[in-house]
């Protein structure tokens, strides 16, 4: 269970703190005894990073903050500060504990409580034995004192939110999350947030003609869904929508290309961009950004059963163009290339799609940036750049030069969906933007979503990687288009 975010008015004295100050100096509120104030100022001096308390009736931790070159840089050290002290919190079995700050910059509080609530996901939902004490459990409420905006409050408090159930559902094993399972899983959220979920089922993705997803889920016993979710506030500040597009593979075993060695576990998080687009449209809905977005979710299973579609099948795509088939294993871009093409209908201001998609961005930039490619305009670049540094979910650029398009062409089609072992992710990418008759950004998170280890509070298996940055990029766009009224 995540703990409940509250503000304070005042620190009761036996609390709990943790103190995030910038500088030795130790602050009289704290109100620790001389020695042990005396203790702590040494400490602070001799290791310069934090300082642990126990004063019989409280725990006392000083986080001593040193600013970076980069703000940015300053903020993260701070969330992964609170991933270095998350067992030592644990096993003090605390019910509360007060986090403030003294002579440093304004959203410090924020800051550590968004790693520390990051740290702290677990999923042990088929659990039946506990390994560890049943006792012992982390804080039930932080106590935020100081000075911290309501709104600031409630948006660390819906975007954690949205990263605990994107994080469940990729956790979530396919026998237990089919692409039917997940759509319901997307409706219920949708329910509780207040968008709009439409789904879509076999018949319908049939009559759309939409034979990328219906060429990839030919080997499963399981049907396809297409799910489109809608927040439309009244309000809304652009004309046109924005499209993001989530791949929903609920598990790819690279159907008849079957993935090899170990390259198939964790397969069960191919869904991960269908859950990020969930999450964001949940953010989005629950802080009220005045802005009109559209979700669509392609979801089936790659399995090489039945009639399992082979490598030279061609494929007839929602948008009529005909693709070659060199890889069953590149059955993401086919699924999210019908999509792309059905967002269309929609005459959007932008598109932007999120998967875990190729290997190739992965080995490029291993598991510290997210990919990506686009056509759009500079100002969106810009603006996900810096919502990427702000939450230290970087992007990383890749080209979109017409010559790569050069290494799709197929003999006997109008492309092909691999492009051979070079430039894979840019090729997968180059595919996609066949696609798009709007501009298009795309994220490829293969790197930065299916850890094999902790990466601080980035934990392993589902991180929910571009959840934060693109929910950030939208809140920012939408302030953008109030300035500019």
């Amino acid at each position: 269970m995540k703990p409940e975010i509250f503000k304070i008015s005042q620190i009761a004295p036996g609390q709990s703190v943790i103190c995030i100050i910038g500088s030795d100096h130790v602050p009289e509120r704290l109100a620790l005894s001389k020695s042990e104030k005396e203790f702590a100022q040494k400490q602070l001096q001799a290791k310069g990073k934090y300082v642990y308390l126990n004063s019989y009736n409280k725990f006392t931790y000083l986080i001593r903050l040193k600013e970076e070159a980069s703000h940015y840089k300053t903020r993260e050290k701070l969330r992964k500060t609170s991933y270095s002290l998350r067992d030592q919190i644990k096993a003090n079995n605390l019910s509360d504990l007060v986090i403030t700050s003294e002579d440093v910059y304004n959203g410090a509080i924020e800051d550590f409580v968004e790693g520390f609530l990051l740290s702290i996901y677990s999923f042990e939902k088929y659990k039946t034995i506990r390994e560890e004490d049943a006792r012992q459990k982390y804080p039930s409420k932080l106590l935020l004192y100081g000075d911290i905006d309501d709104s600031a409050v409630k948006w660390l408090h819906d975007l954690t939110d949205a990263v605990y159930f994107t994080r469940d559902l990729i956790n979530e094993p396919v026998n237990h999350l089919n692409a039917t399972a997940l759509a319901r899983e997307i409706k219920k959220i949708g329910d509780l947030a207040g968008f709009n979920v439409e789904v879509l089922t076999k018949g319908k993705i049939e009559a759309l003609k939409m034979g990328g997803l219906l060429a990839v889920n030919k080997g499963s016993v399981d049907p396809p869904v297409f799910c489109i979710l809608e927040w439309h506030p009244d309000n809304c500040l652009n004309k046109k929508p924005i499209i993001l597009v989530g791949k929903g593979v609920v598990y790819d075993t690279g159907g008849l290309n079957l993935k090899t060695g170990d390259y198939m576990a964790g397969m069960n998080g191919d869904m991960a961009g269908a859950a990020v687009v969930t999450g964001v449209l949940y953010t989005m809905a629950m802080a009220g950004i005045p802005l009109h977005i559209i979700g669509l979710v392609p979801s089936t299973d790659n399995r090489p059963g039945g009639n399992a579609y082979l490598q030279g099948d061609i494929i007839t795509m929602h948008n009529k163009l005909t693709v070659e088939v060199g890889n069953t294993d590149a059955e993401g871009r086919l699924i999210l290339a019908d999509a792309i093409s059905y967002s269309s209908k929609y005459s959007p201001e932008l598109i932007i799609d999120i998967a875990t998609l190729t290997g190739s961005a992965a080995m490029t930039f291993g598991n510290q940036a997210i990919a990506v490619m686009t056509n759009a305009n500079r100002k969106y670049i810009k603006l996900l750049d810096e919502s990427g540094n702000e939450v230290y979910e970087r992007i990383a650029e890749l080209p979109l030069w017409d010559e790569y398009g050069d290494l799709l062409k197929s003999d006997i089609a109008d492309l092909k969906n691999i492009g051979g072992r070079e430039a894979g992710a840019i090729t997968a990418g180059k595919f996609l933007e066949r696609f798009a008759e709007f501009p298009l950004i795309h994220l490829d998170i293969a790197g930065t979503e299916m850890l094999k280890k902790d990466d601080s509070y980035r934990l392993k298996n589902g991180a929910g990687s571009g959840l934060r940055l693109l929910s950030t990029f939208l809140r920012k766009v939408a302030a953008n288009y109030k300035e500019k009224k």
